[in-house]
């Protein structure tokens, strides 16, 4: 078993900086215009003739309530009509994508994200998962990894039955804190009893695993009461937790205005809740997975990490990142092969797109050598906490300490400082260094210098 993360807070302090949580090597703050609807359809030719296994997302924009933290692409709207309009283009989509893959293609992982999936009514999911299925090879729901964000204020046991029934065997919940205070200040009331609903019923239907989503840092928030939260959560023994750090960007984030950024807790009372936190967590038998992710030592994510199979990519830690990722709907992001790309930000012109019988491509990058080299080496150190120099040297024909000479000075410093044990043969990041496994990522991101005011927040 991997050693605990060992707190130190002035470490924390030296080497937290804000940057990316690479969920993708080059992220998609790279992602340029120069990559449109034809790469796609050429890398999914290529994926059909490899008979790669795939991945498939799928964005359901809708929301009936903004939550003012937020920071997804969404639509709030509390007409329902809206629905299907968006999902008439996104069969559209499906239609499209589809015809150039194979049935022989097995769909291993699904996931529906938002907004809010079950703002969808129960036909609508049934209607969506009907097209899927006529579309796509999925694996049936003994084997498939088949997951959906839930909101506990859109859900009871009859939608939490018919996601079952529709295949799914995963939930996430978003929670993020349960006091009244803190709830009313990002306009998200939820009362713990509303979760525990959806649990209960997700237990009964015999789902594989569950997920609920915390953040620290949020107006109004104290070590005192974040602990109460953190601690009745624990009671509800989720398999897997996130506890994220809240970045206030009100200048990319509209709704995030309407936070009174005098209710903000400091920086000081973020690091002692988020201390506590760990402790609780750990005192009640939860890995660190990394990247604010938490599982069960029986999760498939934590023996995943064990066995070193672990993997990354934009749907976070999986066991299924040797799938290519087909994302659909309105900012749905694609990783087939070496190509990136991702689709329409606005909902208006995804959909007018699609009318044009269009795939609503806007953006993209396909991967070079150089960053398949620091691909494998950030995906390696942010799911492993090691990083074998001879097995990249022999995979990609490169002299490590050569080809990365310009970090190694300062990870000889982060040695120095016990954030990582540094040989001629290895890095390996120590218990102290495994929260700011980030700040060592970044020193082998090429791109990074020219994107250092891109709007990154701070990991911790």
């Amino acid at each position: 078993m991997l050693d605990s993360i060992r707190w130190n807070a002035d470490l924390i302090r030296r080497y937290d900086q804000a940057g990316p949580r690479y969920t993708s090597y080059p992220t998609a703050a790279q992602f340029n215009d120069k990559v449109g609807s034809f790469d796609l359809l050429h890398a999914l030719r290529s994926s059909r003739l490899a008979s790669q296994p795939l991945s498939l997302y799928v964005h359901l924009p809708f929301c009936a309530n903004a939550c003012h933290y937020c920071s997804r692409n969404k639509v709030i709207t509390k007409d329902r009509g809206r629905v299907g309009p968006y999902l008439e283009r996104l069969e559209k989509e499906i239609e499209l994508i589809a015809c150039h893959l194979g049935q022989d293609q097995i769909v291993e992982q699904l996931h529906f994200g938002g907004g809010t999936p079950t703002f969808l009514s129960h036909a609508d999911l049934r209607r969506l998962m009907n097209q899927l299925r006529q579309h796509f090879h999925l694996q049936d729901d003994d084997h498939g990894d088949f997951s959906i964000e839930v909101d506990p204020r859109e859900a009871d046991w009859p939608t939490i039955g018919l996601l079952r029934e529709l295949g799914f065997n995963r939930i996430s919940i978003s929670l993020q804190d349960l006091d009244p205070d803190v709830q009313r200040a990002i306009n998200r009331m939820q009362t713990l009893e509303q979760t525990r609903t959806i649990i209960e019923a997700a237990r009964t239907l015999q789902y594989r695993s569950l997920n609920i989503d915390l953040t620290y840092g949020l107006p109004l928030q104290d070590p005192t009461r974040f602990a109460k939260t953190v601690q009745a959560v624990i009671d509800l023994q989720p398999d897997r937790l996130s506890l994220f750090n809240y970045a206030h960007l009100p200048e990319q984030f509209p709704s995030q205005r309407r936070i009174n950024p005098a209710e903000l807790p400091n920086s000081a009372e973020k690091l002692i809740m988020l201390e506590q936190s760990i402790e609780l967590l750990t005192d009640a038998g939860y890995r660190y997975i990394g990247m604010d992710h938490f599982a069960l030592p029986d999760d498939e994510l934590a023996m995943a990490q064990e066995d070193a199979s672990l993997q990354r990519n934009f749907q976070g830690y999986t066991t299924h990142g040797h799938c290519d990722l087909v994302g659909l709907g309105v900012s749905a992001i694609s990783q087939v092969g070496d190509l990136y790309c991702q689709n329409s930000l606005d909902i208006s012109d995804y959909q007018r797109q699609l009318d044009q019988g269009q795939l609503p491509i806007i953006k993209g990058l396909r991967c070079n050598r150089d960053d398949r080299i620091r691909r494998a080496v950030i995906q390696a150190l942010i799911c492993d906490f090691e990083l074998s120099f001879e097995h990249i040297e022999r995979e990609h024909a490169i002299n490590f300490k050569s080809y990365f000479a310009e970090p190694w000075p300062m990870l000889e410093k982060m040695a120095v400082d016990g954030l990582i044990e540094l040989t001629d043969a290895h890095l390996i990041i120590q218990p102290t260094g495994r929260l700011l496994a980030h700040s060592i990522c970044m020193l082998f991101d090429h791109y990074l210098p020219e994107h250092a005011a891109h709007g990154y927040s701070r990991v911790i």
